[in-house]
């Protein structure tokens, strides 16, 4: 079978791993040593996991975060969600076709007579969640001496940080900006495991929060279920990704962002060849250009508001490599028999309402959901309702960006020990406005002037918003690129003294998050310049001597002009500074290079194939409930949430509501309906799908 697995990549180490062999259906299969079904079984080039009991429709992976359970599978007879479930040697594994079959789990597997009673175990702090958040408070208990018990789900602490290639932004003193997300989650992860107060439990999912306050763990690894009672909890679970309903939403080869850069950054798998990005957010932003890293390419960028909501250099970067952003569009529906092949997109109106006669259909094996976030916030609603003292952090407490979750967790430690007493300083007011900074939105797009120097060697600085950044003031040896606002939201110049100049340590250039920067140098030729670019891709594609194409920051030709140097420097090894030599009336213009000229664009074919599964703009993944289903109820006159439920079973399936509910709420409004006219859902324990065996214990407190 195919293995589309990335043998290269500019950022990441592709190592060899110990292979492992397991059964898929009739077939055998190999896996990585740690890798989950859901990732293996895409890398064999398997992506349908089964078909849904209600219409047959197939299943495929879309989250890969264990928030939803369109990836599950029958493994050894068993039901389980393979995005959250590691290979083991000799597993046979089938596609959910249908409902389970529980008559084998009868017999042994439900309820067994041998368990002995569940002790409650009494802790100080209990943190779920052990991504930037939850890492950066924990640090600051640990350093404090209060003991405190992390828990995540996951097998490798960091959260989202595991899947961040890219360099942060913010600051470079606080939230190390300027370093690369997953070695800001190696950095903070060997810091919680340094501290003796702390304690780390990974693979283990919080179930439950009860009245008495006791916090429900299955430590999936051991198989082992306990109850913890914390004086303190610190809620740090993050955020899950928005949904979207269009027709054929639920078609394998459909990702939310999340899961998209799980394949290809976490595990190195490459699940497509040709993506459509729905989101002009960061995350839908930075998400394209992973896929061009990972030599996927990117069709179009699709955004419905007139202009994308994440950072300019973001959108800067695509623009540089010819992928078309079309803002004011959306998409109507996927089509394909078993596997998206294809999307039909359309202009919006002022109200974002399709425009009739603007459809365009777009050939694509993926489309990536990047739509918003949606706070995990189950586990803090409950720990108020039962009265359990808490906190929050993170994308939790507010959707923000990673660096601002590490600066919240920061501060949220320090009041966590503050309400246990522990005699600290109290937390200075500019540290909360500080935090505010970095959550603040982009600032509007500026001009810049791109003008010529006096000076023979000089940066251009090609940052046209302000947004929360630093690195490049503080890696000029000489200070000479500065930030004249009064924070870091600013826009950087430079400005060299007479005793002072720009030597072309490059070093700027290296640590740009954004890929903004240049060093121009005329100390050879005052006619013909050279020019430094950051390049993040493959070293294989480009050589001295080369003539690449070049590119202004908009992504405009300024032609082609030979490369005369590459190079890496020194603890910035994994950005490539490429040196071409063009003429001095381009010199400052000069933004990047446009490697991915010849790939596919946009078509207006109507038609590309005949066969093709028809399905409903799905709402509830679960139980498959259309977004027609949910409106009539509305229409209807229904009002509570319970009432939906009990007519159709939305929120009623494995994920427990978690995907559909805010998109159930979103057609209330859509409706015209306040929300203070809508009932709640009623939210029960357990938050997660977990096996009865587990909880048919006893329980006493010591």
């Amino acid at each position: 079978m195919p293995q589309n697995r990335i043998k290269q990549h500019p950022i990441l180490s592709v190592s060899p791993k110990e292979m492992i062999e397991f059964q898929w259906v009739d077939k055998t299969l190999q896996a990585k040593t740690g890798e989950t079904i859901a990732s293996a079984l895409i890398a064999n080039g398997i992506d349908i996991f089964g078909h849904h009991p209600t219409d047959g429709a197939p299943q495929g992976l879309f989250c890969a975060n264990g928030q939803c359970s369109q990836c599950m599978v029958l493994v050894d007879g068993k039901p389980i969600k393979s995005c959250m479930t590691k290979v083991q040697p000799g597993i046979h594994v089938m596609p959910l076709d249908g409902l389970p079959d529980i008559s084998r789990l009868l017999d042994n597997e439900i309820i067994s007579a041998d368990r002995q009673p569940t002790a409650v175990t009494k802790i100080p702090v209990l943190i779920i969640g052990g991504g930037p958040a939850g890492l950066s408070a924990a640090i600051e208990l640990g350093r404090l001496g209060v003991k405190t018990l992390l828990v995540d789900d996951k097998s490798h602490l960091g959260g989202k940080l595991v899947l961040q290639t890219h360099r942060f932004f913010g600051s470079t003193e606080a939230v190390y900006a300027g370093t690369r997300g997953i070695d800001i989650a190696s950095k903070l992860a060997d810091q919680v495991h340094a501290l003796e107060s702390l304690d780390v439990w990974l693979e283990t999912s919080a179930l439950a929060i009860y009245e008495d306050k006791t916090v429900g763990l299955w430590r999936v690894d051991l198989d082992e279920y306990l109850l913890v009672k914390p004086d303190v909890l610190l809620v740090a679970t993050g955020a899950r990704e928005r949904s979207l309903p269009f027709k054929g939403n639920t078609l394998p080869g459909i990702y939310g962002a999340g899961a998209f850069q799980t394949l290809v950054n976490r595990d190195l798998i490459k699940p497509a060849d040709h993506l459509l990005i729905i989101g002009g957010g960061n995350v839908g932003l930075i998400a394209g250009y992973h896929a061009l890293q990972a030599g996927i390419n990117v069709v179009a960028l699709v955004e419905a508001m007139p202009k994308c909501g994440g950072y300019k250099v973001h959108e800067d970067k695509l623009a540089r490599f010819n992928v078309p952003i079309l803002t004011s569009h959306t998409i109507l529906e996927a089509k394909g028999k078993d596997h998206v092949q294809q999307a039909i997109i359309a202009q919006v109106d002022d109200a974002f309402q399709p425009i009739s006669g603007t459809e365009q259909t777009l050939p694509c094996d993926c489309i990536l959901i990047a739509v918003g976030l949606n706070p995990v916030d189950e586990f803090i609603q409950k720990a108020n309702e039962v009265g359990l003292p808490n906190f929050s952090a993170g994308d939790e407490k507010e959707i923000a960006e990673a660096s601002s979750a590490m600066f919240s967790g920061k501060i949220t430690g320090l009041e966590i020990a503050q309400y246990l007493g522990v005699d600290i300083p109290p937390i200075p007011n500019a540290w909360r406005d500080f935090e505010a900074i970095l959550k603040s939105h982009p600032g509007e797009v500026q001009a810049i002037d791109e003008g010529m120097r006096a000076e023979q060697v000089f940066p251009v600085l090609h940052c046209r918003q302000e947004i929360p950044c630093d690195p490049c003031t503080s890696v000029c040896p000489y200070g000479l690129i500065i930030i004249g606002s009064q924070d870091i939201r600013g826009l950087p110049s430079f400005s060299a003294p007479d005793d002072k100049t720009c030597i072309a340590c490059e070093r700027c250039v290296a640590i740009c998050p954004g890929l903004a920067i240049t060093v121009v140098d005329f100390r050879k030729d005052p006619d013909q310049a050279l020019v430094s670019l950051p390049l993040e891709f493959s070293e294989d594609y480009i050589y001295a001597g080369d003539r690449v194409p070049l590119t202004d920051i908009d992504g405009n030709p300024l032609g082609e002009y030979p490369v005369t140097r590459v190079r890496t420097l020194r603890q910035l090894s994994s950005t490539r500074i490429v040196q071409v030599q063009v003429p001095a009336e381009i010199a400052t213009k000069v933004t990047g290079i446009q490697l991915n000229a010849g790939w596919s664009t946009p078509t207006n074919e109507t038609d590309l194939f005949l066969e093709t599964t028809e399905q409903d703009a799905i709402v509830c993944r679960c139980e498959h409930i259309s977004a027609e289903t949910i409106r009539t109820l509305i229409r209807e006159g229904v009002r509570d949430i319970n009432q939906i439920k009990a007519a159709t079973k939305a929120t009623m399936g494995s994920c427990g509501g978690k995907t559909c509910l805010q998109l159930i709420k979103k057609i209330f409004r859509e409706e015209g309906i306040q929300m203070d006219e809508i009932t709640e859902p009623i939210q029960r324990p357990v938050f997660i799908e977990t096996p009865l065996e587990i909880l048919a214990k006893n329980f006493q407190e010591d």
